[in-house]
């Protein structure tokens, strides 16, 4: 069985394997870079990239306002050069201030939860807005 917030839908990819990416390509690396470094074919990549760029604004604003309901004091990640970083730093956040609640948290990674907690559209949406 699948979980929602183990695969993202449409993807081949764990979505660990997926947020890594993402992770490393918010610190100012191009598909190019993130592909070569670690051995992916440069489509993937890109196409990963292309569409949680496409999602970053809403994906930031869904895990700030997470971040602000789950932590007692919620301390905001600073400004980062690009929206894509800013939703990757506020997904991490949000998954802090959700396993300081509940430490069991910390035994699902952080893209495991961003899925979960936005029903697996983070590289897709729906028709519905998060």
């Amino acid at each position: 069985m699948l979980l929602a917030e183990v695969f993202w839908p449409r993807r081949v990819d764990a979505a660990v394997v997926i947020g890594a990416r993402l992770e490393i390509a918010a610190l100012g690396m191009g598909h190019r870079q993130v592909a070569a470094r670690l051995g992916l074919a440069e489509g993937t990549v890109r196409g990963w990239l292309r569409a949680f760029a496409g999602r970053a604004e809403a994906v930031r604003r869904h895990f700030t306002v997470a971040l602000v309901a789950l932590a007692d004091d919620p301390v905001m990640p600073d400004a980062a050069p690009s929206t894509l970083a800013d939703a990757v730093s506020v997904v991490a956040a949000a998954h802090r201030a959700a396993a300081t609640k509940w430490p069991h948290m910390l035994m699902v990674s952080r893209w495991e939860f961003a899925g979960r907690a936005i029903g697996g559209r983070v590289l897709t949406s729906s028709s519905s807005a998060i």
